[in-house]
């Protein structure tokens, strides 16, 4: 059993309609769940991009000085993130710097809305980049839109793209 929260918790929660660090907590704390198995039934689309301070393509970590930064928000959209004005992204950890999530109905819905809340995204400062324009180019793909790709894909266009 991995009794851990992964990265992608917020997907989980979000085709589900179930706060999973609040039942987690309940758990911990001796009380039963909110809802039995039987009763969890996927609604939606969801997908997470992670967004890191990299440099595409090699993914070479690019810390620095936000000294600007606007989270996309609206309807099925969600940002997880630290940042902030003036926040300096350091050298010495993970390069993630925040999590966009976005949930539609089904997966057109929820492209559209990666691509506006990705769109809205703004993450500038001295020295940083991030892995936004990568993922503004992958929605162009069709392969990511009709969701026609493999674990090795990325790495194939990647080198297609970048040579």
């Amino acid at each position: 059993m991995n009794t851990r929260l992964q990265v992608e918790h917020p997907v989980t929660e979000g085709i589900f309609g179930v706060d999973l660090v609040r039942e987690q907590i309940r758990v911990a704390a001796g009380m039963p769940m909110e809802f039995r198995q039987e009763e969890l039934l996927v609604k939606g689309h969801a997908i997470e991009v992670r967004i890191n301070a990299e440099k595409v393509p090699d993914f070479a970590p690019r810390p620095g000085r936000v000294t600007q930064f606007h989270a996309p928000g609206g309807l099925g959209v969600r940002m997880d993130s630290a940042l902030y004005d003036g926040y300096t992204i350091p050298p010495y950890y993970d390069s993630l710097i925040g999590k966009l999530i976005v949930q539609g109905r089904d997966r057109p819905e929820a492209l559209a809305r990666l691509k506006r809340a990705l769109s809205e995204l703004i993450v500038d400062g001295q020295g940083v980049e991030t892995t936004v324009p990568l993922f503004h180019a992958l929605l162009d793909e069709p392969d990511i839109q009709n969701g026609d790709y493999s674990i090795h894909w990325l790495e194939k266009w990647l080198a297609r793209t970048y040579g």
